[in-house]
């Protein structure tokens, strides 16, 4: 019998049961993201409140002095204006790349599953030694410079890391060497769930490759697309290892390679000062920042493919 024509006592029970059943499957996740998300969020934010050293209860009350300092301070300006950059260029380049790749590479050609394998190498390498390697062969005198004297354009060797001009361009470089292949690799997923059928009803109709990609693999890839722009987004706000590895707290000041995360450090354990540090950062800016790009993004992207998703059961 259906719960519709159950009577309300045993429709009551179930619904009951369903509740209980979702309450204690989730309780574990719930108790896991309050204790190490929830709480330590929290509790970096009331950190943010004192001049505090990082041991020992905070004592030094400064109100809101942290986050006035925050609007004040051009060293913060500075990174969330490259935090932005990264976040926009990430976007631009990777985007059109791995649409790009995925289409040659979904096509029937040799060696096909050898070049996915090498594009999506780089993306497993652990992030140290990413940024180990290339910063040795990004030296003055390493591989890439001489590299380009092997081959007679020494006329282009630069200082790829320490030149202010050049050191955001090699970030994005390795960014994007570094991550492709995760963003092929969903764009290759999203186009094997496209049936076949559509290209050869297309093709069928007279359509041209460019106008098939154009008019129908890129609008079905959407979902896809919206996706890894989410990750991509979120990956670029809290962006930290690779800037640290390459460029350290220090240079990557200088150079206009250093991230929000990168300041928090700066700010806080090598400063002293964690309760600024908690305000820069995780705690409250970067925190609050990347929810507020999560929401908007759900709100305004993501809607359309969640409403597709979610059906409402009958109880």
């Amino acid at each position: 019998m259906s719960d519709t024509l159950a009577p309300p006592r045993a429709a009551a029970r179930r619904r009951g049961r369903t509740r209980l059943e979702i309450a204690v499957l989730s309780a574990p996740a719930v108790i896991v993201f309050l204790a190490f998300v929830i709480l330590p969020v929290a509790l970096a934010a009331y950190y943010g409140f004192y001049r505090w050293k990082g041991y020992g209860d905070p004592t030094d009350w400064v109100g809101l002095n942290n986050y006035r300092l925050i609007l004040t301070d051009p060293a913060f300006h500075d990174v969330l204006w490259h935090n932005g950059l990264i976040l926009v260029l990430s976007l631009a380049v990777q985007g059109p790349l791995a649409i790009g790749l995925a289409l040659l590479l979904n096509r029937r050609i040799r060696g096909r599953s050898t070049i996915r394998v090498l594009v999506f190498v780089p993306y497993i390498i652990s992030e140290v030694i990413v940024g180990t390697g290339w910063s040795l062969m990004l030296q003055s005198d390493g591989a890439v410079n001489g590299l380009l004297r092997a081959i007679g354009l020494g006329s282009l060797e630069a200082d790829w890391i320490s030149d202010p001009d050049l050191a955001i361009w090699t970030l994005m470089a390795v960014i994007t060497w570094k991550y492709l292949g995760f963003a092929v690799i969903l764009m290759l997923a999203g186009l094997q769930s496209i049936p076949d059928e559509i290209f050869e009803a297309a093709q069928s109709d007279g359509a041209s490759y460019w106008q098939i990609q154009r008019r129908i693999t890129v609008p079905l890839l959407g979902p896809t697309i919206r996706i890894w722009a989410f990750l991509s987004i979120i990956g670029s706000l809290q962006l930290s290892d690779l800037v640290y590895i390459i460029w350290g707290q220090y240079v990557s000041g200088t150079a206009g390679t250093s991230t929000m995360a990168i300041c928090m450090l700066a700010q806080g354990r090598n400063a002293g000062n964690y309760g600024y540090g908690s305000a820069v950062a995780v705690a409250v800016v970067m925190f609050v920042i990347s929810l507020a790009v999560a929401l908007i993004y759900q709100r305004f992207v993501l809607r359309r493919d969640l409403r597709g998703a979610v059906t409402e059961g009958t109880v």
